[in-house]
């Protein structure tokens, strides 16, 4: 048996069935990690009925290992990194250059995603914050602090996959977290389903619209 989500879309929609429960809390508000967390929040804020909008979280990934996160940037200059005391086999220099590009990253999405609206409000709503997966955790980490920095009365992880390390973590700041599933070996969050392929910003666009 394939045990791997046809795709975002897909992985969403069945999220949405385990978080029914959600709709008896009021003041709902989704909010999605782009890219991937877009079209996997899309069909999750409908069942719901509620607003979504998006919470740009930028990893920190390692030089020459990209898909490696050593940490994780969000709004409002919260920072993350993925290990106890910050040792990383990268120098200072190397860091930098790597924040330098990813805040700038970050602000540009920002721009494209939002333009000139507003972010949404935070202040006392009960946050449900959704991306296609947790590999290390560092990036709904930061998401997790951002929101609770811009007023977040309750804060709801929502997953499809996870792995299981990923999924301590971020429990442990969240009030809550909803996961599928968490296999082991984990390896990747694109191992998990069948059509992968990159979220472009066109797309995001039409699912915010």
């Amino acid at each position: 048996m394939d045990e791997r989500f046809a795709d975002r879309a897909q992985a969403g929609q069945l999220l949405a069935k385990r978080c029914e429960s959600l709709r008896a809390s009021g003041d709902l508000l989704v909010l999605a990690l782009p890219r991937g967390g877009v079209p996997v929040a899309a069909p999750l804020a409908r069942a719901l009925g509620a607003p979504l909008d998006v919470l740009v979280v930028r990893k920190l990934g390692h030089p020459g290992q990209e898909e490696f996160a050593m940490g994780a940037i969000a709004p409002g200059g919260v920072r993350v990194m993925a290990q106890a005391g910050g040792q990383w086999p990268v120098s200072t220099r190397e860091l930098e250059a790597v924040l330098k590009r990813e805040e700038a990253e970050l602000a540009r999405r920002e721009r494209a995603y939002r333009g000139e609206r507003p972010a949404l409000r935070l202040q006392g709503r009960h946050v449900v914050l959704v991306d296609d997966g947790l590999a290390t955790g560092a990036t709904m980490q930061a998401a997790v602090r951002a929101a609770r920095a811009g007023g977040a009365q309750r804060i709801t992880v929502a997953v499809p996959v996870a792995s299981q390390e990923a999924l301590a973590a971020v429990s442990a700041l969240a009030d809550e977290v909803i996961c599928l599933s968490t296999p082991e070996p984990f390896h990747a969050v694109g191992l998990w389903y069948r059509d992968f392929d990159q979220t472009s910003d066109e797309e995001v666009l039409r699912l915010l619209g």
